[in-house]
């Protein structure tokens, strides 16, 4: 059965570039870990803005870029956070954010940053998005937040460039496992197309995305994978601090871990634990129409897409391991009265 159709309010795609226009400078601040949905979407809102003489800017809010998003266009042009200086702007546009707490330390060192002065554009895809901005432009049922901006620049009658369709291809094979999840629509697979005829390249952005990697990504792998445990249906591992730095590895490079892990026989979710100051920050997969992992993660503080979120679990192991049996828990089968 075909899912419905989705379609972006125009009133509010307008109201949206009406905001932008009259703008100074935008700053677009990417979620912690940004992946390549949070980055490309808002580098090709910042390429679209070009063509309306609007400045923007993308902010790295962690520090953080893994070196797999560096080849989109306009990434070096990208700030991050605590090593350069922030120009003064007078918007905040927050893109594939669903919560203003995803931000990193750009919100940890001064949460009066995203309090609405200045004012927020929201545009994001993720359900657990609570509409914090001015403008809202926010539709779960897109596969990818791509989805949604590819939607804006054709409301906005953008000319769609090269770079802009390279970040937006990217954007949506980034959330969909190139185009792979069951999120993954007819509309989704003409959009790419469509992205493709736009000049993108799939070949480069799956290498980019799915298949090149360094040394040093096999290495935190192979520890991963030694130390994978089951609690119940949860099948889970955790990537240590002392694991990367045996690696000589980032955080980043484990990410398509979950989603290996979340294929195994006899699993109902899978999580992937990272090792922080606080705690473990946490990756949920769900291939189980019935199990929530967004749900589960809400009541933590976190939150995402049904089959796919995530939370911080702040504390030592006695916290982790309640986690791990609230999960396991939550997602078992129950049996019918």
């Amino acid at each position: 059965m075909a899912r419905p159709e989705w379609r972006i309010d125009p009133g509010e795609a307008e109201r949206c570039l009406d905001l932008m226009r009259k703008a100074a400078t935008i700053c677009m601040p990417s979620h912690q870990n940004v992946d390549a949905d949070g980055f490309g979407s808002p580098l090709a809102l910042v390429h679209a803005l070009k063509q309306f003489d609007v400045n923007a800017f993308v902010l790295i809010s962690d520090g953080k870029l893994a070196d797999s998003l560096r080849f989109l266009p306009g990434s070096s042009q990208a700030l991050t956070y605590g090593r350069t200086n922030l120009p003064h702007y007078d918007l905040m546009c927050m893109v594939d954010c669903s919560d203003k707490r995803r931000l990193g330390d750009f919100y940890t060192d001064d949460p009066a940053r995203v309090e609405g002065d200045p004012p927020i554009i929201n545009i994001d895809h993720h359900i657990t998005n609570d509409h914090f901005g001015v403008v809202n432009i926010v539709e779960p049922r897109a596969a990818s937040t791509a989805e949604i901006v590819t939607d804006l620049l054709d409301i906005w009658a953008v000319e769609k460039t090269v770079p802009i369709a390279q970040c937006l291809l990217a954007g949506i094979y980034g959330d969909t496992l190139g185009l792979r999840t069951e999120a993954t629509t007819s509309r989704t697979m003409r959009m790419a197309a469509d992205l493709v005829d736009a000049g993108a390249n799939p070949t480069s952005i799956t290498d980019a995305l799915f298949r090149l990697k360094p040394a040093s990504t096999v290495c935190v792998w192979r520890h991963a994978l030694d130390h994978v445990a089951w609690t119940g249906t949860l099948i889970w591992t955790e990537v240590s601090k002392a694991m990367l730095s045996a690696c000589s590895a980032d955080a980043s490079e484990a990410e398509g871990l979950v989603n290996f892990l979340a294929g195994t026989h006899g699993s109902r979710a899978a999580a992937i634990l990272y090792q922080n100051d606080t705690g473990w920050r946490i990756s949920m997969r769900s291939m189980s129409s019935d199990v929530d992992v967004a749900a589960i993660a809400a009541e933590f503080g976190g939150g995402g897409h049904p089959r796919a979120a995530g939370v911080q679990v702040t504390g030592g192991e006695a916290e982790r391991d309640a986690f791990l049996e609230t999960v396991a828990d939550r997602i078992a089968r129950k049996p019918v009265a």
